[in-house]
């Protein structure tokens, strides 16, 4: 009998079920997009029973297509948006507000109190993390401090909270509530050092400690899912930020290893083994993994608009029908004839980290047609990587080669102008859905199924590779204006 793993991919706009066989290659799928909620400018949330929902239905519908059930599939990864925060009800499971999303900006006034009073360095050194909105604690805070009655109920110990995976895990085994190092590096509460749920940091926020999860390693059984769901129970064995998912599942298991992911935003991530490295370049430290209680690194790059800079252009904007148009009209013209589009639309992140820039197009004049913007849009991904690849190096040294993954990836004018831009090798894998992949290795790992990540490796095929094609003074050019743009969109929404 054929056995299979199932690993979900609860995204910021979309949730998806892949199923893979015991060779790692994906014989079936399933997807739907999820509504964004924009309350207020900068404000970013989701329904979290429409995430729950979305993601259960794609798992049902990807079994479906092949003909199997429960007792066909070994067990359940899961890889997620990270940073977004749901808290819930310990006893019925009700939501107590709508999950705010990891690019949501309205606590930016509280981090910027947190930093006039001192806390970056104590923040930094026990997180890894620079304070922004972007991550979970003020968004924990936020919700305690806005909804009616939720600070007594929190402190009452009726109240949980856990970012989507951890949402996910609960609702599908009745009540086990975990997250895993990797998530748990990304709350702005965890001490990725003594690799504990911080006292300090927790009375900072006056964020009660029963609410959190107990932190588990990324691979192993943390349950099963309850038989109403699915008619039998599933193990769900592994669960992983989205991007330490992807540099999983690339293959980035050495020191000095590194994968940029293009999906709603854009991750540059680099294992650096089992020692943290603080950068000097506006990079942050986070858990890429932890199996067998042995803690992975990596120093990331965060861009929190690249792929979604596409779905503006397609579902605001109207200017193209499908992401793929983007690549076809980038290709219609030589250049983006002066025009640059900074898409900050919830502010930049590494290596500016400016919580106010807001995004902007400059360069416009009346010889700058649909194309030409939307290849500048594309561009942006590349000139924004770059920056972070930039900083990387400054840490660690040169890298020559970068590997790339995500939806957008599968563009080869962007890929092609990556390499151009950033001067190096870019290399594809055949197959991109690495994020996804990285899950399914680690539930399988976290089964048994692999007795170690060496054996892994052994399941990697083809490459495409891009090289780079520009000349030095036409490189320089771009990123001289290419930085004079970004430095207009500095500041933009501060009062």
């Amino acid at each position: 009998m054929k056995k299979y793993i199932m690993a979900f991919d609860s995204g910021t706009t979309s949730c998806r079920t892949l199923i893979f066989d015991s060779e790692f290659n994906i014989v079936s799928s399933a997807q739907k997009e999820l509504k964004q909620i924009f309350p207020k400018p900068g404000w970013v949330e989701e329904d979290p029973n429409e995430i729950f929902s979305t993601q259960l239905g794609t798992a049902v519908e990807a079994m479906a297509k092949i003909n199997i059930n429960a007792k066909d599939i070994v067990s359940i990864g899961i890889t997620n948006q990270r940073e977004t925060t749901i808290v819930w009800d310990k006893t019925t499971g009700e939501v107590l507000y709508n999950a705010i999303v990891w690019q949501c900006r309205r606590t930016s006034k509280y981090c910027d109190y947190l930093k006039a009073n001192g806390h970056r360095d104590e923040i930094y050194q026990k997180t890894g993390l620079e304070i922004d909105a972007y991550f979970s604690a003020t968004k924990i805070k936020w919700i305690l401090d806005n909804v009616e009655g939720a600070k007594e109920r929190a402190k009452n110990g009726e109240l949980l909270f856990g970012t989507v995976e951890t949402f996910l895990i609960w609702k599908l085994t009745k009540g086990v509530h975990v997250t895993d190092y990797s998530n748990a590096s990304r709350t702005m509460l965890y001490n990725i050092n003594t690799l504990e749920w911080d006292e300090e940091l927790l009375n900072l926020m006056d964020i009660p400690r029963c609410m959190l999860p107990e932190v588990k390693n990324t691979a192993e059984v943390y349950g099963k899912t309850s038989r109403e769901f699915f008619g039998e129970e599933i193990k769900i064995s592994s669960a992983v930020g989205d991007q330490q998912a992807a540099l999983f599942g690339q293959g980035c298991f050495k020191e000095a290893e590194a994968k940029n992911t293009y999906g709603t935003g854009a991750f540059l991530l680099i294992n650096t083994g089992d020692k943290r490295v603080e950068s000097k370049n506006g990079l942050i430290s986070t858990i890429a993994w932890g199996i067998d209680e042995k803690i992975t690194y990596a120093l990331e790059g965060s861009i929190f608009i690249a792929g979604s800079s596409i779905q503006w252009l397609r579902d605001d904007l109207k200017l193209i029908d499908s992401a793929e148009d983007s690549e076809y009209l980038a290709n219609k013209v030589d250049d983006t004839e002066g025009c640059y589009v900074v898409p900050a639309f919830t502010g930049l992140g590494a290596p500016y980290w400016n919580q106010y820039a807001r995004g902007i197009i400059c360069g416009l004049t009346r010889s700058v047609k649909k194309a030409h913007l939307v290849r500048a849009t594309l561009e942006s991904m590349a000139y924004l990587s770059n920056d972070v690849l930039k900083a990387m190096e400054e840490d660690l040294g040169e890298l020559k080669t970068l590997k790339v993954d995500g939806g957008a990836s599968s563009n080869d004018f962007l890929m092609q102008f990556q390499a151009d831009i950033i001067n190096r090798e870019v290399i594809r894998p055949e197959n991109i859905e690495s994020t996804v992949r990285g899950a399914a290795f680690l539930a399988a790992l976290g089964v048994g199924m692999f007795k170690s990540i060496d054996e892994i490796l052994k399941k990697f095929n083809g490459d495409k590779k891009f090289e780079p094609n520009m000349t030095n003074e036409t490189r320089e050019n771009k990123l001289k204006l290419w930085h004079k743009a970004v430095s207009r969109a500095f500041d933009w929404a501060e009062d």
